[in-house]
């Protein structure tokens, strides 16, 4: 697995658009998140879709071909800096295979962010375009508009990547050790769904896979680890970082799953890293060098995750 092209960094000024690839988007929550990033001294644009409610299946943010069209029209402009995602929820997978990848390639580098279902996206943007994503919060998420911890700490990868290139969780090692890899990962569910796609990457060999989940019961998120195990996907990775589990069986159970799925691969495991569905959710560059630390609970980046 090799590093990905890093993204320009914001400056004051920059336009960032907001999109809605998955779920549909509450409109005070969207008018709060736009608040923060105008606050930053951003220049927020909404998509045309990003309020659209999909006429059968409410659990989208309108048709597939509208999202698909906002997302690629926001990449494709050349005033955007930054792409934001609104919200996570469920749909990207529908739209994914609507996207020219041939002109989003083109349009060049920029900053993409976005956590949850948004984890086909990174995937693709790894696998397509070859560029660094960021694992973050997004601009209509309560975790993001109602934390300081999370807007700082999206806020400094942003503008000032160089002061968060180590990653501190508080974390504890499950499995012990350090370990060098690319990042990459996302919600557990995404990444065993996505298998055998296009968009997806073969294998994490090479990797620092970070995973997390939210509302699923424990013999669910084994079904997703087993799948990843049992297709080879795990063949190789070089160490694992743990995020949340929110609305997920009591947290022993789900440990002691994690344990038993993952302590046998021989590398360095670290929990509760502070990444995913949970107040003051960290932001995880994928795509980039880096060391981890499962001891001390750090995440070291080789250099800042943008240019």
């Amino acid at each position: 697995m090799k590093e990905l092209v890093r993204p320009a960094r914001l400056a004051p000024g920059a336009r960032v658009a907001v999109v809605a690839p998955s779920g549909p988007v509450p409109e005070e929550r969207l008018q709060a998140g736009l608040d923060v990033l105008r606050g930053w001294d951003l220049d927020p644009v909404v998509a045309p879709h990003v309020l659209d409610r999909h006429g059968e299946f409410t659990y989208l943010a309108g048709a597939d071909a509208h999202r698909a069209d906002d997302l690629q029209a926001a990449w494709c402009d050349p005033a955007v800096d930054a792409v934001l995602c609104a919200r996570g929820g469920y749909g990207v997978q529908r739209m994914t295979d609507l996207l020219d990848w041939d002109a989003m390639r083109a349009a060049g580098p920029k900053v993409f962010v976005g956590f949850s279902d948004i984890t086909a996206l990174h995937e693709a943007f790894a696998n397509r375009l070859g560029l660094v994503t960021l694992h973050g919060p997004m601009a209509a998420g309560i975790d993001f508009i109602k934390n300081a911890r999370a807007q700082e700490h999206l806020r400094a990868t942003l503008f000032a990547p160089e002061t968060v290139r180590t990653i501190t969780s508080g974390g504890t090692a499950l499995v012990p050790g350090r370990a060098r890899g690319i990042t990459l990962g996302g919600c557990l569910c995404l990444l065993a769904a996505d298998l055998g796609t296009p968009h997806a990457r073969p294998s994490a060999r090479g990797g620092l896979l970070c995973l997390e989940d939210v509302g699923e019961e424990t013999y669910r998120l084994d079904r997703y680890l087993t799948q990843l195990l049992r297709a080879g996907w795990l063949d190789g990775v070089r160490g694992v970082l743990l995020g949340s589990w929110k609305d997920c069986d009591p947290y022993p159970q789900v440990r002691a799953l994690l344990v038993d799925r993952l302590g046998g691969l021989g590398v360095p495991v670290v929990e509760e890293f502070g990444f995913g569905h949970c107040e003051g959710a960290l932001t995880i560059p994928f795509g980039v060098a880096a060391e981890l630390d499962a001891d001390s609970g750090t995440l070291t980046l080789e250099e800042p995750a943008l240019r």
